[in-house]
């Protein structure tokens, strides 16, 4: 029985996946991180900015998750306009945009250096 909770966590978990690759920010966001791989790769940078560029990915990736949770929970909770329902996806949508420059400029601080090589 314990083996079939672990799957269907599974299920749900891909499907919340399905959910959000709908989502037009998470394919950029995924644009982007093909790029960040493809660029660590070409550039032969080491082992630990490999576990940094992925652990921003990562956490980008989630971000945009919690965003559209967020978004969804708001939506439901309050279909007709509300400013204040407004203010939390501006919230929620300034979490993703604040970790997204972080990454971006993490990105500049590893790849710089290879690139003036």
């Amino acid at each position: 029985m314990k083996n079939k909770n672990v799957l269907n966590s599974f299920y749900y978990a891909f499907q919340g996946i399905n959910i959000v690759w709908k989502e037009r920010n998470f394919k950029l966001h995924i644009l982007s991180a093909i790029l960040a791989i493809s660029m660590a790769y070409i550039l032969k940078i080491s082992n630990i900015e490999w576990c940094i560029v992925l652990l921003c990915i990562g956490i980008v990736l989630m971000a945009e998750v919690f965003n559209t949770t967020i978004e969804k929970i708001v939506d439901m909770v309050s279909p007709e306009h509300n400013p204040k329902a407004g203010i939390i996806k501006d919230l929620a949508a300034a979490a993703v945009l604040i970790i997204s420059i972080v990454a971006a400029v993490i990105a500049v601080i590893i790849f710089t250096p290879y690139f003036l090589k």
